[in-house]
């Protein structure tokens, strides 16, 4: 009787938590309200947003999307104007997707070539099927930006290298998709060559995945993506330099420390129904903190420099 009581008060405490979890695909506004229903009126003056949420596990799937606190920055573009059109923002759900090899691609023995589609290929599919579905709604594809969070932002230079003409323009924050690199493989010490060596010695797999993407995304003759960097990002801080080299990339370091234009930034979020403040754990998550939004101006005259 007791072991029965155990698991059903353990059920009831993570139903409750998970209440404060996005799962599902949709329209955001306001802090973080979600709106499933996929319909827009009067398309042509609208802007879409499509944002991208990180990855729970690199490649595998998993049964996750976003929490609340994480959407608070894009959702509060929606609504904003530019040239007289709204902005709409679509959050879109892709993390229980997985790719066609994800069981050998982490092991310190991976064979290469990696086989069938990653995880990532298949949540660019799905943005292109999306992007689809809304042009055929009637938005015009010059109106619609990608953008995403870590390996959101990863997968939207992947896409918009491979297919220029589907999007305006880009909007990525620390853009990374395999795992804390910066930190674990010591850059700052060793070096950013010595360290990509390191992780190519122990995981040959995605090592050699992330440098084919970013050999491809380099090979853009325009990239017009408007990307947010942080050198003490444990994920690829200290490896971002590299998109620089790509053209129409405009690149902007956040800051150096956790304060963006001197201000200490704190995460805001509802857990189980109550509110919450924190600071950011580390800086791959300073772009989804409140204080972030003091970039909103800067992404708004990108979005207007893109929309015709």
């Amino acid at each position: 009787m007791k072991k029965i009581f155990f698991i059903f008060v353990i059920l009831c405490f993570a139903s409750f938590v998970k209440a404060d979890e996005i799962r599902k695909s949709g329209f955001l506004s306001g802090e973080w309200n979600l709106n499933k229903e996929k319909k827009i009126s009067d398309p042509k003056n609208k802007i879409l947003i499509i944002w991208n949420h990180g990855q729970e596990d690199h490649d595998s799937p998993a049964k996750s999307c976003v929490w609340k606190n994480n959407i608070r920055n894009v959702a509060s573009l929606s609504g904003k104007k530019v040239k007289n059109k709204e902005i709409l923002v679509y959050l879109l759900c892709t993390d229980h997707l997985a790719g066609d090899d994800w069981k050998r691609l982490w092991k310190k023995k991976f064979d290469p070539p990696y086989k069938g589609l990653t995880k990532l290929d298949k949540r660019v599919n799905a943005n292109l099927d999306l992007i689809d579905e809304f042009v055929k709604m009637g938005v015009p594809n010059k109106q619609i930006i990608l953008s995403g969070q870590s390996c959101g932002g990863w997968l939207t230079m992947m896409l918009m290298a491979k297919y220029p003409e589907k999007v305006a323009g880009g909007i990525t924050t620390m853009s990374a998709c395999y795992g804390e690199l910066s930190r674990k493989y010591k850059v700052k010490k060793v070096g950013v060559e010595k360290a990509l060596e390191n992780f190519k010695k122990k995981r040959p797999g995605p090592a050699e995945l992330r440098k084919k993407q970013i050999d491809e995304i380099k090979k853009s003759k325009n990239l017009p993506v408007l990307a947010f960097t942080h050198p003490k990002d444990p994920y690829d801080g200290l490896l971002s330099d590299w998109v620089e080299e790509v053209p129409g990339v405009k690149r902007i370091i956040v800051s150096e420390d956790s304060k963006i234009n001197g201000k200490a930034c704190k995460r805001k979020g509802i857990n189980s129904g109550s509110r919450w403040s924190e600071a950011p754990k580390n800086a791959h998550t300073i772009s989804i903190s409140e204080c972030f939004q003091y970039y909103n101006p800067t992404i708004l005259e990108y979005i207007a420099s893109r929309i015709k």
